[in-house]
């Protein structure tokens, strides 16, 4: 809603991305030579990821019908997502974990994972009774998180076995003494001590924990969602206070740059067409029409191994979405560089000069249809800027609801709604010509009088401190 402070939208947010869990996450490093500052060689990933099943509780999580259609017409892996998603936790789910560890009383959540767990156990235990100390048996078609599962289950559960993984998704187990067992459990060739198994655990979260240290500028395109979810899945659980959140995310990532900003703020300049989403802007930026005459735009190069993405179009698959975002990131700069400046600007531009023309960009991320244009990270959110709200006093029609008022409005332009007393209503708009079409349209209109919105004149609180 265009009502929404940038506080009440974080409030909203939260509760969705508490329930939802990301399925996909790209990232895309641009990497610059000093020999040639123009030339940005891409490094693409895309992860598919999966909540972490070991030693924390069961994570539920939804799915939209709609969001399933989306990613199914796009052609996502619904498969690898599944059996294949990367384990990640946060720094809660971490602490628990560690806790359970130390305690013994770690389970699997998985079932799944219990299945491939009773096939193994029952092989071993059928397989031990006959065995003697220092025979082996192997375990075979074990897959990822199971190659450490299974070792840990079985250990658990036979004092007098060992256990080492083997590598192509096989695990040994070895018959041993107790005794011999507490030596090889205190030796630096253990495979399962609790440091490894955290490791393990992390997943995605331990390349998230070397972002971080990097301190690189974050890219992304209306990322507001993108940033919550990064701090909820991977950081800690998103607090309730917003300028908490706003602090945590600029400690975690001081330099973010929101592509949907900077191509606003473009556009606003005449320098670009209006065209909406990332795939679009990429395409009119690639356009030769756009092109400025002075020094020519970066050249971006996938690195050998990552050159899909030149090959084919894959939009809303998170790697190439980011390969996108830093692109568009990149030739946006360019062009705000050749136009803002009166200087001859270096036939090569580095990036240190991009950031300085991006400088009023850095850490306002996009704010759709709310209160504010943007979210400032780095210190107080921008005043309002909206058009005037205009207020609608209805006369002889009564009974009148906020989706009424709504529908009456929607067939000339649209405005957001809220009821404002018995007999009056708010409407909030984005755009000044819809506030001038109705108030020229309704102003003789016999049961609607429409006006500008006066805090001081049709505020009820005011009126009831007046009278």
């Amino acid at each position: 809603s265009l009502f929404d402070s940038p506080a009440e939208r974080y409030a909203k947010a939260r509760q969705s991305v508490q329930h939802f869990t990301p399925v996909q996450l790209g990232k895309c490093g641009f990497d610059t030579e000093r020999v040639f500052p123009s030339l940005y060689v891409v490094h693409s990933y895309n992860f598919f990821l999966f909540p972490s099943t070991l030693g924390i509780r069961d994570v539920e999580f939804t799915l939209s019908a709609s969001s399933i259609q989306f990613l199914s017409h796009y052609g996502f892996d619904f498969n690898k997502f599944l059996k294949d998603g990367i384990p990640y936790m946060n720094e809660v789910q971490e602490k628990i974990l560690r806790q359970r560890l130390l305690a013994g009383t770690w389970k699997v959540c998985s079932c799944a994972d219990r299945d491939v767990l009773k096939k193994a156990i029952d092989e071993v235990t059928s397989w031990i009774t006959a065995a003697k100390e220092e025979d082996t048996m192997i375990l075979q078609d074990l897959n990822g998180y199971h190659l450490l599962e299974v070792q840990l289950v079985l250990r658990q559960a036979l004092k007098n076995v060992w256990t080492e993984p083997l590598g192509d998704k096989k695990v040994m187990v070895k018959k041993v003494n107790p005794q011999h067992r507490q030596h090889l459990e205190n030796s630096s060739y253990d495979h399962c001590k609790k440091k490894l198994i955290l490791l393990s655990a992390r997943g995605f979260t331990n390349l998230f924990l070397i972002l971080v240290k990097a301190k690189k500028p974050l890219v992304g395109h209306n990322m507001l969602m993108d940033l919550m979810h990064l701090h909820d899945k991977f950081y800690r659980p998103l607090p309730e206070s917003y300028e908490e959140f706003k602090r945590n995310i600029h400690n975690l990532f001081p330099v973010i740059i929101d592509t949907k900003t900077v191509i606003k703020s473009v556009q606003k300049k005449r320098l670009f067409p209006r065209v909406s989403s990332l795939l679009e802007v990429h395409a009119a930026l690639c356009s030769s029409n756009l092109n400025p005459k002075g020094p020519p735009c970066p050249v971006i190069a996938l690195a050998s191994g990552c050159s899909r993405y030149a090959e084919k179009k894959s939009p809303h698959e998170a790697g190439y979405d980011a390969f996108l975002c830093g692109s568009v990131l990149l030739m946006s700069a360019h062009l705000l560089l050749c136009r803002s400046t009166d200087d001859a600007v270096e036939a090569e531009p580095s990036f240190s000069q991009y950031l300085t023309v991006l400088a009023e960009h850095v850490n306002k991320v996009n704010f759709i249809r709310g209160g504010v244009s943007s979210i400032n990270f780095s210190g107080e959110d921008a005043p309002c800027r909206h058009p005037p709200a205009l207020v609608v006093h209805v006369r002889g029609w009564p009974g009148l609801t906020e989706r009424q008022i709504y529908q009456e409005f929607k067939a000339r332009c649209r405005f957001d709604v809220r009821r404002l007393s018995k007999n009056q209503f708010i409407l909030l708009s984005n755009k000044y010509k819809q506030v001038k079409l109705v108030l020229r349209d309704y102003r003789h209109h016999p049961h609607l009088q429409v006006s500008v919105y006066r805090h001081w004149r049709h505020s009820p609180s005011v009126n009831c401190l007046l009278q």
